[in-house]
């Protein structure tokens, strides 16, 4: 039995993603091993592969929904948004340095953008309302560092908290417009 062709397509972009999220999860090995400045430990690697399971399974699961090509890029956009704020936050932080206790307001825009995405159970109209909320929620959190003078210690203040703000709102909002294609379909 021969197997249509748009399902081929479909399980070479499945094993593409997982293969994919596998290299990520390896590229910090080497710099471990050959550099005294990128040191990460177990506990690192526990969060970094956990945090790539998690940001595949979600795209899964939300593809898995998906009529159109524009809900998966959202969708994408949106989990990229979602991995890369926790990511910095971790590593770096936007405000200050990572443990400066306002970064914890990124934990909220997140937050915003998991309740709406359940409250509207995914669709796409309601996803993209849930976009743009985010991106406003990106935008007061920036707004509110900078308004508060909060992370002045960081080395690059108030560079990292206007660039990671434009960044982010950027990427909520690109997510947004791809949901708005996906409703409009």
């Amino acid at each position: 039995m021969k197997i249509p062709k748009k399902e081929r397509l479909t399980r070479r972009w499945y094993g593409m993603r997982w293969m994919v999220l596998g290299v990520l999860f390896l590229m910090p090995v080497p710099a471990t091993l050959l550099s005294a400045q990128f040191n990460w430990s177990a506990g690192d690697f526990v969060v970094w592969g956990a945090m790539l399971l998690g940001v595949g399974l979600a795209y899964e699961f939300l593809a898995g929904r998906a009529d159109h090509a524009a809900y998966r890029w959202g969708a994408g956009m949106a989990l990229a948004a979602a991995f890369l704020l926790i990511w910095v936050s971790l590593a770096v932080g936007l405000i200050g340095s990572e443990d400066n206790p306002a970064n914890l307001m990124y934990a909220g825009v997140l937050g915003v953008g998991l309740l709406g995405a359940l409250a509207v159970c995914f669709r796409p109209k309601g996803m993209m309302w849930v976009m743009l909320i985010v991106a406003l929620a990106q935008m007061v959190a920036g707004g509110l560092a900078l308004a508060a003078s909060w992370g002045t210690e960081g080395a690059n203040w108030p560079r990292d908290v206007v660039v990671g703000t434009v960044f982010f709102t950027a990427l909520w909002l690109g997510a947004a417009v791809q949901f708005r294609r996906a409703a409009q379909e």
